[in-house]
């Protein structure tokens, strides 16, 4: 066996590109991504308005708020993404890249020219030394990925090699490619994993130029950049300066907007949309509003069940407090039908179970965990509960009061009580928006119909946090947002070990040995459909144990920008990429 194992290494080219799944969309020799404009005007500035604040330049470790922009615009990786493809990667600090057959290792061949900011070059012992840290100190992310690395080395001063054993994990080398790469000589690990303002070096086309704490970031381009001809940024990195400026508040945010104070905004919210663009600026075409629909799995939100709560143990009493949330009512009076909903978390896209029977593939991945698996799941024809929308709906009601009877509740009076204790069923949602303070109490009118008592508790935004990090709430609202490739962050969203290890996205507790098998079959596919039955049957799981309550699917990006940002007429597949864009040139004085 080892001896076939060496024959495939043996046989392994040097590649431009990695493709989770076929083959690289662009071959050796491309000039430019196709979303991209080369011959986009350089200079002017970005200024960007994020809602929430920051104590931290690192997002790299736990602790703190980051400015997460930090990475790509300062922080490089390996090797690049091409946004119109489901999961390739490109040349970047690494010219090349070598796998074999099993992907049982990756070897990334670094570009001579790649430099850190502070002219010192990038090397192999920098990629080692990346690689050792975050696995030792970065974020529960990082941890968990680069663990399943069994041997690093540099054969040479500008390559290094990873072997992964028996992982059996062929996304492992695109991962290991997107690994941010960070200069040896300037880190201190000791103090790696505290918060910091300091400045970050790194080789990306930007630098960090200004601090003003919990206030702004300037980032100015730099003139030296090593990357700047490379068919990857071609068209890219286009403003001499991107500033982020942070409220704290959603309308004080919108209102700098509409002054001019920040050049665009991406709007979540359908009444703003809807009926709040009617100011001068939008009416004399200064600011644009653009509709973008993208070929990913559709953002959706949800209000998550801490299973890690007693009350929320039992998925009958969880698939019945799914009945209660009225979405007919909520889509029509808040949201003016503009949202969607599906039950499934890759809404919108081929990797949805949501509505479709399971193929035969899929059958014999779920046969272990058959019983689990509720027939109508299983088939497809489970749908979500459509109320009449009167805020009042009975059948539903009735359903969700059979559910809890069997899960051991009663209505007593106006007040549901466990059978047995006569303890009432109550719990908390905890938000940090009004836009999620609006849903919550709707949600707790149509609670009290069937006797629960849920109040609403709203926190600021390094509240929230905290406690959604941490896992010390019953039940918040969330939002995963997927590729047409997922992979190893499955594992980080919703495996066994990630529902322990606090900092992870396993808000829901799940511990299912049916999900981290699937999550193992997806990994290990090799062809686009084995991939697909693997999500789809991982995302049939999900369903059956009503982890999350479905509120709505976001259709489409809804981008508001003022008119001097200038963007590509191609679209990626992803939607939206400011690093494309450019500020329209000033005409020239006569």
């Amino acid at each position: 066996m080892l001896l076939a194992i060496d024959a495939r290494k043996v046989s392994a080219e040097e590649s431009h590109a990695i493709a989770m799944h076929g083959v690289p969309a662009l071959p050796p020799g491309f000039t430019q991504m196709p979303y991209a404009n080369p011959d986009a005007p350089k200079g002017g500035r970005l200024v960007q308005g994020l809602l929430g604040t920051f104590d931290s330049l690192n997002p790299l470790i736990v602790r703190g708020l980051a400015v997460q922009q930090i990475r790509g615009f300062v922080v490089e990786s390996l090797m690049a993404r091409g946004n119109d493809e489901a999961f390739t990667l490109y040349g970047l600090l690494a010219k090349s890249v070598e796998t074999d057959d099993a992907r049982s290792y990756v070897t990334f061949h670094l570009d001579p020219n790649a430099r850190f900011s502070d002219g010192q070059a990038v090397l192999a012992e920098d990629v080692l030394f990346s690689w050792a840290l975050l696995r030792d100190k970065g974020r529960p992310n990082h941890r968990q990925y680069y663990s399943k690395v069994v041997k690093a080395e540099a054969p040479d001063p500008r390559t290094v090699r990873f072997d992964f054993g028996d992982a059996n994990d062929r996304e492992l080398p695109l991962i290991l490619g997107l690994m941010p790469v960070l200069p040896k000589h300037a880190i201190d690990v000791a103090t790696f994993e505290e918060t910091t303002m300091t400045a970050p070096i790194g080789s990306g086309p930007y630098r960090v130029s200004a601090v003003k704490p919990s206030a702004s970031v300037t980032l100015t381009r730099n003139p030296d950049y090593w990357g700047r001809d490379l068919p990857v940024n071609r068209g890219l990195w286009n403003f001499d300066e991107i500033r982020l400026d942070f409220y704290r508040e959603a309308n004080g945010q919108f209102e700098a907007f509409k002054r001019g104070l920040y050049d665009f905004r991406v709007e979540s919210e359908p009444l703003r949309w809807h009926d709040g663009y009617d100011f001068p600026a939008a009416r004399s075409g200064e600011v644009i509003r653009d509709t973008i629909k993208t070929g990913m799995p559709q953002p959706s939100e949800f209000l998550v069940f801490n299973t890690r709560r007693p009350m929320f143990s039992d998925v009958r009493v969880r698939r019945a407090l799914t009945l209660l949330f009225d979405f007919e009512w909520i889509n029509r009076n808040y949201f003016f039908g503009l949202y969607g909903r599906s039950a499934g978390f890759f809404a919108g896209s081929e990797l949805s179970a949501y509505g479709r029977p399971a193929d035969e593939r899929e059958r014999e991945l779920l046969k272990p965990f058959a019983s689990h698996i509720p027939s109508d799941i299983l088939d497809g024809t489970y749908r979500l509960p459509v109320t009449d929308g009167s805020g009042r709906d009975r059948a539903t009601l009735r359903s969700a009061l059979t559910l809890l009877s069997q899960a051991g509740y009663d209505l007593d009076g106006t007040v549901l009580r466990q059978r047995s204790t006569k303890a009432p069923l109550t719990f908390e949602i905890l938000v940090t928006t009004r836009d999620q303070e609006r849903i919550a109490l709707a949600y707790m009118r149509d609670l009290k119909r069937a006797g629960i008592e849920a109040s609403v508790r709203a926190v600021d935004a390094v509240q929230f946090d905290q406690r959604r990090l941490s896992f010390e709430f019953d039940m918040i609202q969330n939002r995963w947002d997927q590729s047409l490739s997922p992979g190893n962050e499955q594992s980080f969203y919703w495996g066994s070990e990630a529902a322990d290890n606090q900092g992870t996205r396993n808000y829901m507790g799940a511990k299912d040995p049916a999900i981290d098998a699937l999550i193992a079959a997806m990994l290990e596919a090799r062809e686009h459909p084995a991939f697909v039955s693997a999500v789809r049957a991982l995302d049939r799981t999900l369903m059956s144990n009503f982890y999350a309550i479905p509120l709505y699917n976001v259709q489409e990006q809804w981008i508001a920008r003022w008119n001097r940002i200038k963007w590509p007429k191609a679209t990626a597949l992803t939607g939206y990429l400011p690093e494309t864009w450019w500020q329209r040139p000033e005409p020239r004085a006569k």
